[in-house]
């Protein structure tokens, strides 16, 4: 199964819609590339919406670092959203959630880049005791 990125942007922050599933071949390659097209282009704060992405493997995680440490040395930052209870779980065992800043709501997430505005920020153990039964 292929990876379909759409793009879009909402207060100046590029959300980057995925669906599908980041694994290795093309599709971490589509995240990776379109990552720093859009960084080239002057891009610098992102948000990855994953509520579509069903499985992300090792070379999938590489690639959301990867773009994470891409745009951080450029001064941005990249977050993710919409995480399913796999993909979270993934992110726990790989310690890879105290590299990236997760929420649930898109609102919450833009918001997150405005240090004036209120954000209710991701709870990991609210999030399993939620998805205990799946």
């Amino acid at each position: 199964m292929s990876l379909d990125l759409q793009q879009r942007e909402l207060e100046g922050i590029l959300i980057l819609d995925l669906a599908g599933r980041i694994t290795v071949g093309d599709e971490a390659g589509a995240l990776r590339g379109k990552l720093q097209e859009l960084s080239a282009a002057g891009g610098r704060n992102f948000i990855l919406n994953l509520q579509e992405v069903g499985y992300i493997d090792s070379t999938g995680l590489g690639a959301m670092v990867m773009g994470f440490t891409l745009v951080s040395r450029l001064g941005g930052k990249l977050k993710l959203e919409n995480l399913n209870r796999r993909n979270v779980v993934l992110l726990v065992l790989t310690k890879l959630t105290t590299v990236f800043e997760i929420f649930n709501d898109e609102q919450d997430a833009v918001n997150s880049f405005f240090p004036d505005r209120e954000i209710k920020r991701f709870d990991i153990l609210s999030f399993v005791q939620e998805h205990e039964e799946e």
